[in-house]
C-alpha cells in the first residue's frame, strides 16, 4: 500500500536550497545522514495531465514530464508571510483556470509555483 508521495528538488546549490525549505518555507525535516535533508510537506496528491492540450479556448504544452508545486489556502497572506522572510517571487500572481498561481525562487535550484487552488484539492480531505 503506497504511504505518501516523496517529491526532489534536483539543485545546483542544495545547502541554498535546504536553508530555502528550513528557514523561509519553515518546513519541519530531519537529517538523514551527512546533511541530506528530508522535509515534511504535508497531505500531497497527484494529476495525470496531457503534455499538449487545449482548453476553454487556450491551446499549450510542456515538454516537462514532472512538476512539483506548493498548494496554500490563501495566497496574498502566503506571499507576505514568504516576503517577510526573504523569498522572492517571478512576477505577481496569475489568475490561471485552476487556480491563482505564483513563481517563488528557491536558491540555488530554480523557481517552483505557490498556488491558491479554485477546485476542492482531494488532497484536503
Amino acid at each position: 500500500m503506497l504511504t505518501g508521495l516523496h517529491t526532489l528538488i534536483y539543485c545546483e546549490d542544495p545547502e541554498a536550497a535546504r536553508a530555502f525549505c528550513r528557514d523561509v518555507l519553515g518546513l519541519p525535516g530531519v537529517d538523514t545522514g551527512g546533511g541530506w535533508l528530508i522535509f515534511k510537506t504535508g497531505p500531497s496528491e497527484l494529476g495525470a495531465h496531457p503534455s499538449s492540450w487545449e482548453y476553454e479556448g487556450e491551446v499549450g504544452g510542456t515538454d516537462q514530464r514532472f512538476d512539483v508545486s506548493f498548494m496554500c489556502d490563501d495566497l496574498a497572506a502566503t506571499m507576505s508571510e514568504l516576503s517577510a522572510k526573504g523569498a522572492e517571487f517571478s512576477g505577481p500572481p496569475v489568475e490561471q483556470s485552476w487556480g491563482i498561481a505564483v513563481g517563488v525562487k528557491v536558491p540555488g535550484a530554480g523557481e517552483i509555483t505557490i498556488y491558491q487552488p479554485k477546485y476542492d484539492p482531494p488532497a484536503m480531505h
